[in-house]
């Protein structure tokens, strides 16, 4: 074991813990229990207060920023899935397994259900939020039935690839201010590789769970935490989900003539948000004069 000051060892894992035996159909890298007896995996559980924190600025932000309730909607569903997930890693009970998984399936048809509704009649948005509702049902009755969660992966990435090829099109063919466009292609590319970084390092987690296990026992608590990759994959997608969330809300702006009214911030230089210009009063242009 590597000598650290302040390293505490990791415990030898208990057989259960206060939620009972497992029963979701996923165990993760992290061990369960060892941090505490009322938390199955600990990392894998407080890295989802990073959904809850962005989606909670989001719904604020779409909320006084005036933009459309769709972005409300698809934020509360970011949300959901933070809680579901929050749940899921806590108790690993199977119930609370689909309130992380489900969610992420229905938060994204209502993007998807946005991009693709765009310069189409009342009839046929109506007819599309049908189809895509239909959907999403069709892929929960199919993955509760069999249980395999590559089912309901799948499917989430089916998903997002076609609300993300479709939204790249909008760019090349209906943004034409240059200034939109950078702002848009930066936040999509850092989305991307911030949501792919926390891919490939949920991937190292899961093909060198042994590996990774061993260099925590080695170094001790609380640098272990460090090595947790399923709950980096937590703050990194939250990041990836949130860029794109904005990216979403700005392309609908330019999208149906509102870009005047709004500029795209950008805070540290990585963070961005749509705000409303702010509208002088005549009180203070009287004062400038």
């Amino acid at each position: 074991m590597v000598s650290l000051p302040w390293s505490y060892p990791y415990p030898t894992p208990p057989g259960s813990g206060f939620w009972g035996p497992r029963t979701s159909t996923i165990d993760w890298c992290e061990e369960n229990y060892v941090v505490s007896m009322y938390v199955a995996e600990a990392m894998n559980t407080i890295t989802n207060g990073m959904f809850v924190a962005l989606a909670a600025f989001a719904i604020y932000n779409a909320v006084t920023q005036k933009h459309e309730k769709r972005f409300i909607l698809t934020a509360m569903g970011f949300a959901l899935v933070g809680v579901g997930s929050w749940l899921f890693h806590m108790t690993l009970q199977y119930e609370y397994q689909l309130l992380d998984e489900l969610p992420m399936i229905y938060a994204t048809c209502v993007p998807t259900w946005a991009v693709f509704s765009y310069a189409r009649n009342k009839k046929d948005t109506i007819l599309l939020g049908v189809y895509i509702f239909l959907g999403a049902s069709i892929l929960t009755a199919v993955y509760l039935h069999f249980k395999d969660p590559t089912i309901h992966q799948a499917g989430y990435a089916v998903l997002t690839g076609m609300v993300l090829f479709r939204s790249l099109y909008l760019i090349v063919t209906k943004i034409e201010d240059a200034h939109a466009r950078a702002d848009m292609w930066r936040t999509v590319i850092i989305g991307i590789a911030t949501f792919l970084s926390g891919y490939g390092l949920w991937m190292i987690d899961i093909h060198f769970c042994g590996t990774l296990r061993h260099a925590r026992r080695a170094v001790g608590m609380p640098y272990g935490f460090l090595l947790e990759g399923h709950g980096w994959w937590h703050i990194l997608t939250g990041l990836g989900v949130y860029y794109y969330l904005v990216f979403l809300e700005y392309l609908r702006i330019c999208l149906v003539g509102r870009a005047p009214d709004y500029n795209y911030v950008w805070d540290w230089g990585f963070f961005p948000h749509v705000d409303l210009k702010k509208k002088t009063s005549a009180k203070e242009v009287k004062k400038n004069n």
